[in-house]
């Protein structure tokens, strides 16, 4: 009798796991289904690379002037050192979250793409989120944040 209850009981939460998943994959395949674009991907790329090779400056002077217009460069600088330090090379990054607005609300405006990653650095894992702006046919970096117990 109880070999068939815990029988029960996992056939049940097999089914309501299977369930959240086929709710859930829809939401995140919107993004996946149509990727993300070529330019911003591209973006998400350099400004990794430069993170990594210690670039900050680069990094600030390339990014959308509403990045800028919150933090100051030696504030831009400092966090991304963190990272680097803290977290080391990005290893690997899976696309968890992406969404696309083509008029995005105030501070920002236009075409943005925020793209949340789960990303595995040398030292550990984080969630990675990019806020990209379209500009004149460019990705500009807007935003970046990382959130990692590593981190506190």
């Amino acid at each position: 009798m109880t070999t068939v209850r815990f029988e029960r009981r996992r056939f049940f939460y097999r089914l309501l796991s299977a369930v959240y998943f086929l709710l859930l994959f829809p939401s995140c395949a919107v993004d996946e289904r149509r990727g993300v674009p070529s330019g911003a991907q591209a973006t998400v790329d350099r400004v990794t690379e430069d993170v990594a090779a210690g670039r900050d400056a680069k990094v600030y002077e390339e990014a959308a002037p509403e990045w800028r217009a919150n933090v100051s460069a030696e504030q831009s600088a400092r966090t991304l050192a963190r990272v680097r330090e803290r977290l080391g090379r990005v290893e690997s990054r899976a696309l968890h979250t992406g969404r696309e607005q083509q008029s995005a609300p105030a501070p920002l405006s236009g075409h943005t793409l925020e793209l949340v990653y789960q990303t595995r650095f040398e030292r550990g894992s984080a969630m990675e989120r990019f806020t990209l702006l379209e500009r004149g046919g460019e990705w500009l970096l807007a935003g970046y944040t990382v959130t990692s117990d590593l981190l506190k």
